[in-house]
């Protein structure tokens, strides 16, 4: 991985790659560069057989407090339509492999919209999330109505993103944003965690699950249906649906590589 300056990349470790959101100084605001750096980063790991899984943390303090407003505030209409920004978030939601988000503090916004972006979230109990757009006259514009709604049905998605009210990491587990809630300080603990629990798993049985799952969104049940059906099949050629059948009739630990 080459150096960056508003993320930081850990090693890899049992399959997972650490990325950490590093602009403490202005709470990670998510700015052009750091998208950027984001995206180039997660475009990496995609291609790296030693990556399985991708946790994304904001560090132990805030996650996002979203868009930067310096940048915001020097774009009209024109400018927004031409931002490189979205190309970057695009580049995010293309990333195959699994993405967990590791939350505390604010995640409100864009940082919200970006949590989102991740297929499974774990939530300090003081992590916040909220689309707050409405109080700077405008809307979110990364996926917030989009995904928030999706997520937590529609009432509770009008009600935070008419008010600009935040939600609490307890509500949000309600809902159905977050799947777990863990103290702060053990939050990106809890979620390379997972991670690693991922990563051991057949990574092509893993990207075709998540895909599938994904799908149920923007496809009929019988179109989705028919997705989960030709994944399931595929997985039936190779070596790893093999190995974990044998492992399973021979009682050990199976081995998966990925074939």
């Amino acid at each position: 991985m080459p150096a960056f300056a508003d993320i930081i990349v850990s090693p890899i470790q049992s399959g997972v790659l650490l990325i950490t959101l590093n602009r403490p100084q202005a709470r990670n605001a998510l700015r052009t560069q750091l998208l950027s750096e984001l995206a180039d980063a997660l475009d990496q790991a995609a291609s790296d057989e030693a990556v399985r899984a991708v946790v994304l943390s904001g560090g132990p303090s805030v996650f996002a407090a979203g868009a930067d407003i310096k940048e915001m505030a020097e774009l009209d209409m024109v400018g927004t339509l031409t931002d490189p920004r979205q190309a970057f978030r695009n580049r995010i939601d293309r990333f195959p492999k699994p993405l967990l988000a590791a939350v505390n503090g604010f995640a409100l916004g864009g940082g919200c919209e970006l949590a989102m972006q991740a297929d499974i979230i774990i939530a300090g109990d003081n992590a916040r999330f909220g689309q707050p757009e409405i109080n700077l006259g405008i809307i979110p514009g990364a996926g917030g109505t989009q995904r928030l709604i999706r997520a937590v049905g529609k009432s509770l998605a009008m009600k935070l993103v008419l008010s600009g009210e935040m939600l609490d990491a307890h509500a949000a587990l309600a809902a159905g944003l977050v799947a777990e809630i863990t103290l702060p300080e053990l939050t990106i603990e809890r979620a390379l965690q997972l991670a690693k629990v991922i990563a051991a798993k057949p990574p092509l049985a893993v990207r075709l699950a998540k895909e599938a799952l994904l799908k149920a969104f923007e496809t009929s049940l019988e179109s989705g249906l028919n997705l989960e059906r030709k994944a399931y099949n595929l997985l039936a050629a190779t070596e790893d649906r093999r190995e974990g059948i044998a492992a399973f009739m021979e009682k050990r630990k199976p081995t998966f590589t990925g074939r």
